[in-house]
């Protein structure tokens, strides 16, 4: 029996039929995720490169358009009004909208909006309210160059992209996470996208940085154009009030003030800083007051911020943007150009709108008048026409001859306007105010044109335009640096004790406490320990409860990379031949639990002494042999100081074949060492031993660092690297107690522009005393420590005022004094300016600069003998200003028999004009 497989109702078929109706699940899956993903990534996580916009934030701006008569709108209708465009619901455009609102650049904003710097949320939609700003009035619509899409489900239609005149992705930055790809575009500052826009326009490559709105300090030096793989470092801005007391009054962009309270809290907690407490005083500014525990060291504590707190962070950019319905990453200058030229086009089509719509306006002004002027509406055929088709023709043909007039053809829609005009406008007509009219319309078409040749220099005019408009109060906010990078061991808190055990080899915080055990000091949780042991071997490790690393340790210590200063003594005895050496070395790079040995590394061999020199210090030991036939000197004396420090690995010098019975030290030694070469990285604002910046000079023992800022206080400091110093300080060099500083200030008291020459006192470290006065309006001018400073003084001069420029010597116009002299008048005459213009520090190079006039110089004559006296060239004068005679200091009175000397230093242009007398009326000479 056989089966009719053509018929379609058996089982068979029908099985086969549904097998060929079947979609893989592969296949599904694989086309809407591809669907999904696109959707995700072009319809809302990535802005585009156009306007700078997500969807959901354009819709909100096109809704406030839409919705704007310049009152406030409550923030919830708008939300009502864009859901008519955005399929997602409320939330996402309430808190978009949020977003928008607090980059304080699109929406003007009415209500508690939030506080990005706080943390703080937004009031809810109903209480909060908001209209587009002036400025995105300005540069983000125009209906005529927008193109319109239909909106999701068809009833009104939305903006495809907003024709945006200015980089807005730029300025507000964006980010974004979509299918398989994120962006994270940082802001950058407004004028600065303008000035970068106008050179762009010019043909220059931008070259941008962030700046937040956050302010604080950025290291973009990484920053990679704005790159994948780039990276900004970005720091909160921490100043010291005092040496218990840090404020931090700028935070890094991407934190708030309460998380980073938190981080630094949870570092407290954890041992990485000691605080005593943390108070939030943020109100319209940043600032959090740090109150440091007793004895803890300011500068350490900032810099261990900024290692284990969110005082700084690091972000990593990432620009990826729509163009052309597909993702693109490129760099941020490329962005800018590509914003510039786009600018530059929507500014073309403006100008050639506006330039049709001028003609156009022609076009029916001519059209109306040559209507009226001809008589065309009371022509016979005209007013006999009995429909729209004959009108035409008759008006076609009165109109023919005048056609080579219009720009372009007359249209049936064009009659159809002039012969809707009503009877009373066409009796009314003013053809002087029609011509009027037509000529200051081709006067402006006149200037369009010549902005369409020349739209280069017109698209720089609005670039100038925005800025000098919206650009006050948008100045940089992020001070751009370069940071050092804070070795996190280097400023960790010694928050555990080290101990030992020497003879089972066990280290650690958590030994046990017995009498093998003894403690080493204290150090942080996250050191290097460093172990030497007997047998000329050691290992570093880091820090824990309790490690073994070896029997018989002779030397525990923290563990400082690169440390050349740290020099190892060390005396041993080779296990194979017997023979002791000596060495000197120094432990800079290693790896971590890998044991080194110092020996030859024969068995046997050990330590016979061992000591470890922070500054390099060499001491004399003694050393006494075991007794032998051949030897008649059982000890000698050897000094390390004879002994070149070399590498660890060195074998050493021999010091003798024969047994060592002990040694001992005989005396202490002094460091073998130069004092430590100290730069200051102006760059960095820190001091490096790494030939970095200005060169101080060598430190040792006590030396000091003496700073000077502008209001005139100034601080002797430490040569500690870890030490920071004020952005603003004029002058930093290594203290020296003998050198002499000549100052110019400006005391509020007098009015005067004073002189002083002195010596800083050695104050206490950390101690910050004032060289000038502390009335109100005194200053600081300028302050030179060369031995001959020539300043350049601008002055007003005799009743008349007459201005005169003279340069003067201040080492010759007052002795050395103490710091807190007031000093001497700069000049008798009234000050406008004055200007450092030389520093020698060779005397007889510099000769004093010569008054210009007898007017220059002070003659001192008293009533009583009318002789010639030295007088302070600047003294204070309460009497009107007299000529001034120049002279060296007094010389000690004449014996009886000597006749006293007489020098006079003066410039005369007419010695005929002169006549001084001396004590015994003789005639003076001149000098």
């Amino acid at each position: 029996m056989s089966e009719d497989i053509s018929n379609p109702d058996t089982p068979e078929n029908n099985q086969e039929n549904v097998l060929h109706n079947v979609t893989s699940l592969n296949g599904l899956y694989e086309n809407w995720f591809l669907d999904y993903a696109s959707y995700v990534i072009l319809d809302r996580a990535v802005p585009h490169i156009n306007d700078g916009l997500k969807p959901v934030q354009r819709r909100i701006l096109h809704s406030l358009k839409e919705m704007d008569d310049g009152r406030y709108n409550k923030a919830a209708n708008v939300i009502g009004n864009t859901m008519k465009y955005h399929p997602h619901g409320d939330a996402s455009i309430g808190d978009a909208m949020v977003q928008i609102g607090q980059k304080n650049l699109l929406i003007d904003c009415q209500g508690n909006w939030g506080d990005p710097i706080t943390g703080d949320s937004a009031a809810a939609p109903r209480y909060i309210e908001a209209r587009l700003s002036k400025f995105a009035l300005d540069v983000v619509f125009n209906p005529d160059t927008t193109v319109w899409q239909a909106s999701y489900d068809g009833r009104n239609r939305e903006p495809i992209t907003l024709p945006v005149k200015f980089p807005l992705l730029l300025a507000q930055g964006a980010e974004g996470i979509a299918v398989g790809l994120a962006t994270k575009i940082l802001p950058h500052n407004f004028i600065e996208l303008l000035d970068a826009s106008v050179a762009v326009l010019r043909g220059e490559r931008p070259n941008l940085l962030p700046d937040f709105p956050t302010g604080g300090m950025a290291d973009a030096s990484a920053y990679n154009e704005g790159q994948r793989g780039g990276k900004v470092r970005v720091r909160a801005k921490i100043v010291e009030r005092d040496k218990k007391t840090l404020a931090i009054t700028e935070i890094p962009f991407s934190t708030t003030t309460g998380g980073l309270i938190d981080s630094v809290i949870s570092a407290n907690d954890k041992g990485k800083i000691k605080i005593k407490k943390i108070e939030d005083n943020t109100a319209k500014d940043v600032e959090i007051v740090v109150h440091l525990a007793p004895g803890i060291s300011p500068d350490v504590t900032i810099d261990a911020l900024y290692a284990f707190t969110d005082c700084e962070v690091s972000i990593s950019p990432n620009t990826c943007v729509i163009q052309d319905d597909k993702p693109r990453f490129m760099s941020v200058n490329d962005m800018l150009t590509e914003s510039t030229h786009f600018t530059k086009d929507l500014l073309k089509q403006e100008l050639e709108i506006r330039l049709k719509e001028l003609m156009e306006k022609i076009f029916f002004s001519s059209l109306l008048k040559i209507f009226i002027q001809e008589g065309m509406y009371k022509h016979p055929d005209y007013e006999s026409s009995s429909d729209f088709e004959t009108v035409v023709g008759v008006l076609n043909r009165l109109f023919e001859p005048f056609f080579p007039q219009f720009y372009r053809v007359i249209t049936d829609e064009d009659y159809k306007k002039l012969i809707d005009k009503p009877m009373s406008s066409i009796t009314r007509f003013d053809v002087k105010k029609t011509d009027e009219q037509i000529k200051n319309l081709e006067a402006e078409i006149k200037v369009v044109k010549n902005h369409l040749k020349h739209l280069i220099d017109y698209t720089i005019a609005w670039f100038e335009k925005l800025k000098e408009k919206y650009g006050k109060g948008r100045e940089r906010k992020t001070e751009l640096r370069t940071f050092d990078r804070v070795e996190a061991a280097q400023v960790a808190l010694a928050n555990v004790k080290l101990y030992v055990n020497r003879v089972d080899g066990f280290i650690g915080s958590g030994l046990k406490r017995d009498e093998n055990v003894e403690l080493v000091g204290e150090c942080s949780d996250i050191d290097d320990i460093i172990v030497f042991r007997n047998d000329g071997r050691f290992i570093v490790t880091r820090m824990q409860d309790k490690v073994f690393v070896g029997k018989d340790i002779v030397h525990v210590a923290v563990f400082k990379k690169n440390d050349e200063r740290t020099v190892y003594n060390m005396i041993y005895k080779d296990g194979e031949s017997g023979i002791a050496y000596i060495k000197r070395f120094s432990v800079t790079g290693i790896t971590r639990d890998k044991e080194y040995d110092l020996t030859k590394g024969t068995k046997g061999s050990k330590a016979l002494y061992f000591t470890a020199n922070p500054n390099g210090e060499a001491e004399v030991v003694n050393i006494q042999l075991k007794p032998h036939s051949k030897l008649k000197k059982l000890q000698f004396d050897e000094d390390f100081a004879n002994i070149a420090i070399k590498g660890r690995g060195s074998m050493g010098n021999i010091v003798t074949k024969y047994p060592i019975k002990k040694v001992m030290l005989k005396s202490k030694g002094v460091s073998t060492l130069a004092g430590r070469k100290i730069w200051y990285d102006e760059i960095l604002k820190r001091l490096n031993a790494d030939s970095r910046g200005k060169y101080l000079g060598e430190f040792d023992g006590d030396d000091r660092i003496l700073t000077v800022l502008p209001n005139g206080v100034y601080e002797l400091t430490s040569f500690d690297l870890n030490n920071h110093f004020d952005d603003k300080m004029i002058l930093i060099e290594k203290y020296d107690p003998a050198k002499v500083f000549s100052v110019v200030h400006y005391d509020g008291k007098s009015k005067n522009y004073m002189v002083k020459r002195f010596v800083f006192e050695n104050t206490a470290i950390g101690k910050q005393t004032s060289i000038i006065s502390d009335e109100s309006g005194s200053k600081l001018v300028l302050i030179s420590g060369a031995s001959q400073a020539v300043v350049k003084v601008d002055q007003l001069k005799g009743k008349t005022a007459i201005e005169e420029t003279v340069e003067l010597n201040l080492t010759d116009l007052i002795d050395v004094k103490g710091m807190k002299a007031m000093g001497n008048r700069l000049s008798v005459h009234q000050v406008k300016t004055v200007e450092l213009i030389a520093e020698h520090d060779d005397a007889e190079d510099v000769p004093d600069p010569a008054p210009d006039s007898i007017e220059d110089t002070e003659i001192v004559i008293p009533p009583e003998d009318k002789t010639v006296t030295d007088a302070a060239p600047s003294a204070p004068q309460s009497e009107p200003a007299k000529p001034v005679i120049e002279q060296e200091p007094a010389q000690p009175a004449a014996a009886p028999d000597e006749q006293p000397k007489k020098k006079i230093d003066l410039e005369i242009t007419n010695p005929d004009d002169i006549d001084l007398k001396d004590n015994d009326g003789g005639q003076l000479g001149l000098f």
